[in-house]
C-alpha cells in the first residue's frame, strides 16, 4: 500500500492552522451566528433564531456553547424574569471580525447572483474591518 501524503509529518504541521480553524468554526451555523454577533454588536437567543432560519432550537444552544467555549463568544445571563441572555465577541471574536468581513466581501463578489444588493452594504460603508475591537478597548 503507498504512503499518504497527507499523513506525513511536515504536511500534518502545515495543516495545524485551518485544521483549527475549521475545528472551531466547522458547524453549520457558526460563520452566520459570528456574523450577526459582529454586525449587531449584540445578539439575544430569539434574535438568532429568529434570523437563522432553519436552525433548532437545540442545535443554535450546542452551536453558541462551541462558540463560547472556543473563546469568540461571550455570554450573559441577567437575573430576570423571564431569564435574558446576551451574546457578544470577545477579544478573540473581535479578532476575527476583520476575515468576516473580507469573507462576505468576496462572497458578494464571487458567489453572489449578478446585481445583488446587499441588505447590509449601507452598513458596510460606514464599518471598518476592526472597528468593533477599537470600540470595545
Amino acid at each position: 500500500m503507498s504512503e499518504n501524503k497527507f499523513r506525513r509529518e511536515e504536511t500534518m504541521a502545515r495543516c495545524v492552522p485551518m485544521g483549527s480553524l475549521q475545528a472551531v468554526l466547522g458547524g453549520k451555523w457558526k460563520i452566520l451566528i459570528l456574523w450577526y454577533v459582529t454586525f449587531y454588536r449584540v445578539q439575544r437567543f430569539g434574535e438568532l433564531l429568529r434570523r437563522l432560519d432553519g436552525i433548532t432550537q437545540s442545535t443554535l444552544t450546542k452551536q453558541l456553547r462551541e462558540l463560547e467555549r472556543d473563546g469568540f463568544l461571550h455570554r450573559e445571563v441577567f437575573g430576570e424574569v423571564p431569564p435574558r441572555v446576551e451574546y457578544t465577541l470577545t477579544g478573540l471574536g473581535r479578532s476575527f471580525a476583520p476575515v468576516l468581513y473580507r469573507m462576505l466581501v468576496w462572497s458578494e463578489e464571487h458567489l453572489c447572483p449578478p446585481g445583488y444588493v446587499s441588505p447590509y452594504r449601507e452598513e458596510l460603508l460606514r464599518w471598518e474591518p476592526g472597528a468593533a475591537e477599537e470600540e470595545n478597548r
